[in-house]
């Protein structure tokens, strides 16, 4: 898909065929969200796969029972690595660039489930100790983003966005 075309056909799909995404597809994925941009390259983030029903109806129960997480076939929860950033940026470094480097590399994985003909949302609503009990992480990684990724059993329509003039500002300094 062209990249204009997978931007205005993305989607946020709570509704799952229950139909398994092929393993290629699944590493253009992983492989897509490794090469994206990260603060100093430290790529502070870490990725945790979940495939097994239990894992997914743990996590669904996790996010406030949004039932639709343990409908997909794959589960990517995406994790804050602050430690990794902290040497380099301080507490910059942990209080923002590993959340931005995860959300990028998050985003990223969105876009390509999208160009694969894969459907996915962005959950944010989730008790962050349940997630890390349930996928037995360090206390150093922080949950930010639950993914859930398969095949769309649902197709919204396009929602609405904020007219650019509403969105943009041009800052000019006088005399220029």
């Amino acid at each position: 898909m062209e990249f204009f075309e997978v931007i205005k056909e993305r989607r946020s799909i709570r509704a799952y065929r229950p139909q398994p995404i092929e393993p290629r597809a699944l590493e253009k994925i992983l492989e897509t969200s490794r090469r994206a941009p990260s603060a100093g390259n430290l790529q502070a983030y870490e990725i945790y796969v979940v495939d097994e029903e239990e894992g997914k109806t743990a996590l669904a129960a996790a996010a406030l029972d949004q039932e639709f997480i343990s409908q997909a076939a794959v589960v990517l929860v995406f994790f804050a690595h602050a430690e990794r950033s902290a040497g380099k940026y301080g507490r910059r470094g942990m209080d923002l660039y590993c959340l931005q480097d995860a959300t990028i590399a998050c985003t990223f994985a969105m876009l390509a489930a999208t160009a694969l003909g894969l459907s996915s949302v962005w959950v944010g609503a989730f008790d962050e100790g349940q997630v890390r009990k349930i996928l037995h992480t360090p206390p150093s990684h922080r949950p930010l983003v639950i993914l859930p990724l398969g095949y769309a059993a649902e197709s919204p329509p396009e929602t609405e966005r904020r007219n650019l003039e509403e969105l943009i500002h041009h800052v000019r300094r006088k005399g220029r």
